[in-house]
């Protein structure tokens, strides 16, 4: 467990957006597009090494955003309208799709087994990590709705099809010799926001008893886990090139969070206020290591030293100081293609950043 994470995704090159582009349009092959790929995701992982991180992704450059490898990788999935809105401080910019089982779900290839392999064979230094959209997230924007009636008969039913899925490819992750895998859940922590748990109330379900029902879901995914296999959860309450789905401290799920889950790491989004205090940290148990997203990937103004450095002194008061660590909010391009609120210029300072208080808090990372 490190004092450093990130959280996955990175600024996609222009060469990597133009050839996709042009393989969606049938002036590339695959064979064409996986070349621009893999030397796309070379560059990414010298760029992590350069910086000093702990853990090298490949940057999420074989999928067209953070959750879609998942989507695309299974047989059965529509996408239809939630309820919740991505905003920013001015207004609404749009309405996010959410994956529905319209048919029965089976994965019809590896979802990130094959670019693990990849990952693994390029990097040189630092722990390579996979991550995946979490299993929650097929469930909660949609509720009832999540699935068709004529396919599923309940939502147990259609639970143990997701639970088979992650099994499967966990189990292939094993196999493949990954040893870190985070599962990204924007699920639990819209389960903050009032409004969402209201509208949950609407739609017939109860926002508390989904998150008991979530953790058994996720520990269920993850039961056969390897051993020796760490998995981390990263929070989020969405991030489109700036803008956010839901607001909310944590209050309402940590406990669960933190205690029922089988997960080693947290990396908590914190960047703003709309994450509320520290103070659900003090659900935290020894042996469980909180990363701090204290930098955020929203904006390019850099942080201080000194204010982070207050945020941690802060946290502390709650959790042991030896049980955190500092990273991003989020990904540095969670909704795929251009139009980043960040430059890759910003990236590295922000990323230097973490480094130097990481270093000079804790003395490693």
């Amino acid at each position: 467990m490190f004092r450093v994470e990130h959280v996955g995704s990175f600024l996609r090159p222009q060469r990597l957006l133009e050839a996709v582009r042009e393989h969606k349009a049938g002036r590339r092959n695959d064979s064409q597009l996986k070349q621009v790929q893999d030397e796309c995701i070379r560059e990414i992982v010298a760029f992590q090494e350069s910086i000093g991180l702990p853990t090298i992704t490949d940057g999420e450059f074989r999928r067209r955003s953070w959750s879609a490898g998942f989507i695309d990788a299974v047989e059965g999935f529509g996408l239809r309208d939630g309820t919740l809105a991505f905003r920013n401080e001015g207004s609404v910019v749009g309405v996010a799709s959410s994956p529905y089982a319209k048919a029965p779900l089976r994965r019809k290839r590896r979802i990130v087994a094959d670019d693990y392999r990849f990952l693994k064979s390029v990097v040189g230094r630092g722990a390579p990590k996979v991550t995946i959209a979490a299993p929650d997230v097929m469930h909660y924007f949609l509720g009832p709705k999540s699935f068709e009636p004529s396919i599923y008969r309940d939502r147990e039913a259609y639970f143990s099809d997701l639970v088979k899925i992650y099994r499967d490819e966990i189990a292939e992750l094993g196999l493949a010799g990954c040893t870190y895998v985070q599962l990204d859940d924007t699920a639990l922590p819209c389960n903050c926001d009032a409004q969402a748990r209201a509208e949950v109330a609407a739609r017939g379900e109860d926002a508390d008893e989904l998150t008991e029902r979530y953790a058994r879901l996720i520990n269920d995914a993850i039961a056969q886990r390897p051993a020796g296999m760490t998995v981390a959860i990263h929070l989020c309450r969405g991030n489109l090139k700036g803008a956010w789905m839901a607001e909310g401290g944590y209050e309402p799920i940590a406990e669960v969070l933190f205690n029922r889950i089988e997960a080693s790491v947290y990396c908590l989004e914190y960047d703003t206020g709309r994450a509320g205090d520290f103070s659900p940290l003090a659900h935290l148990p020894r042996g469980k290591r909180a990363i701090l997203g204290l930098v955020s990937t929203k904006t390019p103004v850099m942080e201080t030293k000194d204010f982070l450095k207050r945020q941690i002194d802060a946290a502390a008061r709650h959790a042991r100081v030896e049980q955190l660590g500092i990273g991003p909010q989020c990904g540095f391009s969670s909704g795929g293609g251009g139009g980043q609120p960040i430059t890759q210029d910003d990236t590295r300072r922000k990323l230097e950043l973490i480094m130097e208080v990481s270093q000079e808090i804790w003395g490693n990372t």
